[in-house]
């Protein structure tokens, strides 16, 4: 086609001498076009096992990006083999292990709208959510893959919870809500600092009610407290305070608010479990099963 336009424009203007500068930047676009066209990669019809297994021969050398071109070159040769689906979710998983983290994400997602039904859903889920989990950033920058993360995990636990990935993904919630709620504190603690009182007590109000199982509880009740003092309100700054000495007074090297009594029973007590890292289910690469068969890690040729 653009050797055609080319000639097109030749006949056009050759009795005129020189091309017209229009005309000229037109054929000079479409040249280079075509010299970009000519250095692509030439399709050529591969049979499914030699492509999936080169792919897979290339993940375990670990060149997890080529394998990640082959695993695509299998779903775009072969869309109706059944080793599509599982080149699918090994795309994704080649992706996750090249820290390609938004090409897995859409790749696990592609193949949980192709196959809802497909036994290893829970696993493109579980790697969608450590897609976002591995780019979580320290409490002082933006939390918007914590805030991903979290919601992955729960559909997770709330869809599959009797999946090998449930008890992982519980974790990592309160994982998640602990770094929530530790930004939330580098906020509040901010507004304290410069007298921001008002907008001090939203930020440690919110970790209160919204991550009250986490390890900042204990601070944020006592800045609460602190806060309402600074601003004059003894009666919410008693009650705060009398929550904090019921529930943590005996932990070690707690401060305790010196202005007021911690000693009166506030009520219902709360509890703070520390978030804790534990073994997580291995991240491994799907086995490629029969069809209809959960992938278990195993290498299977064709």
């Amino acid at each position: 086609m653009i050797d055609l336009l080319t000639v097109v424009i030749r006949q056009r203007y050759v009795a005129g001498g020189a091309l017209p500068g229009a005309c000229a930047t037109l054929l000079t676009g479409l040249l280079l076009l075509g010299a970009c066209s000519t250095s692509e990669e030439a399709y050529v019809d591969r049979p499914v096992d030699v492509l999936y297994n080169e792919a897979m021969d290339n993940l375990e050398a670990g060149d997890d990006k080529k394998a990640a071109k082959l695993f695509d070159e299998v779903e775009r040769q072969h869309p109706y083999s059944s080793w599509a689906t599982k080149a699918q979710l090994m795309a994704a998983y080649s992706h996750y292990i090249a820290n390609q983290y938004d090409e897995a994400v859409a790749a696990a997602d592609r193949f949980i709208e192709l196959h809802p039904a497909n036994p290893d859903v829970p696993y493109a889920y579980y790697l969608k959510a450590l897609s976002y989990y591995e780019r979580i950033s320290d409490i002082h920058r933006d939390q918007e893959m914590t805030e991903q993360a979290k919601k992955v995990f729960e559909e997770i636990v709330a869809r599959f919870p009797d999946s090998e990935y449930a008890r992982d993904a519980r974790l990592k919630v309160d994982l998640c809500n602990d770094h929530l709620a530790g930004k939330e504190m580098v906020i509040g603690r901010y507004y304290i600092q410069r007298g921001y009182y008002l907008a001090a007590i939203n930020r440690f109000k919110s970790v209160i009610e919204r991550y009250q199982s986490t390890t900042h509880t204990p601070e944020a009740l006592l800045l609460l407290t602190e806060a309402y003092s600074a601003l004059g309100i003894d009666g919410e700054a008693r009650k705060t305070a009398a929550v904090l000495g019921y529930n943590f007074r005996k932990r070690r090297g707690m401060r305790m608010p010196t202005r007021w009594s911690v000693d009166r029973a506030p009520g219902r007590e709360m509890s703070c479990p520390a978030a804790a890292e534990q073994e997580a289910p291995a991240v491994g690469a799907p086995a490629a099963g029969a069809e209809g068969e959960p992938m278990t890690g195993a290498r299977r040729r064709c």
